[in-house]
């Protein structure tokens, strides 16, 4: 069974609307977070912990 089965991806509300290069991410999902390319939504995406997660989106939200 796929981990990712059930995903519910949305996209980033800091993406733009013109078809760029944009990310999903999908956190609904016990114990995983999904992350993949907008652009090719059936190819591959990569998985982390939530706890991962939280520490990724901190150190970038730290730089912007």
């Amino acid at each position: 069974m796929d981990i990712l089965t059930g995903a519910r991806w949305r996209t980033s509300s800091r993406s733009s609307t013109n078809g760029g290069a944009c990310v999903e991410v999908a956190d609904n999902l016990p114990g995983v977070v999904g992350v993949r390319d907008s652009k090719d939504p059936a190819g591959p995406a990569l998985v982390f912990t939530p706890t991962a997660w939280r520490a990724f989106v901190a150190q970038i939200s730290d730089r912007a």
